[in-house]
């Protein structure tokens, strides 16, 4: 009995893992929040838009690559375009439509970080399901 709850409560359980994991994401969030925007506004996609505001939403999911030592976090995003003026969009209506999707940040070596990927589309419960099969989920939240 007595290793069993050594399992459950050793700070290198799975749980303990995902905590330390979660804790460390909400620490740096607003700056990867920011960093993440400007990047992906920086990447010219989708052609045609501006990305003029992105809505972080309470949804997440925390999937470890286990083969790659690697977290990644699936946060769920509402982003706002506008046309670029003069532009082939710019006389649509569906560019005033709020994309729904994931945000992806990584974890490795102490360190988050994104490269400004989007899943569009995809609420991050979705995104963790597509996850190869070498990855393990850790974490998802109520939708």
């Amino acid at each position: 009995m007595f290793q069993v709850l050594r399992k459950l409560f050793s700070p290198w359980s799975a749980a303990a893992k995902s905590r330390r994991v979660l804790l460390s994401f909400q620490r740096h969030q607003q700056e990867l929040q920011e960093n993440f925007f400007v990047q992906a506004a920086a990447t010219g996609k989708p052609r045609g838009l501006i990305w003029k505001n992105c809505e972080w939403l309470t949804t997440f999911a925390l999937v470890e690559d286990v083969t790659q030592n690697m977290f990644t976090m699936f946060c769920g995003v509402n982003v706002f375009f506008e046309a670029v003026e003069g532009g082939d969009m710019e006389d649509l209506a569906a560019v005033s439509t709020v994309r729904d999707g994931s945000a992806v940040f990584h974890l490795q070596h102490g360190r988050w970080g994104s490269g400004g990927r989007i899943l569009f589309n995809m609420p991050p419960a979705t995104a963790a399901q597509t996850a190869a099969a070498d990855q393990k989920l850790h974490a998802v939240s109520d939708e």
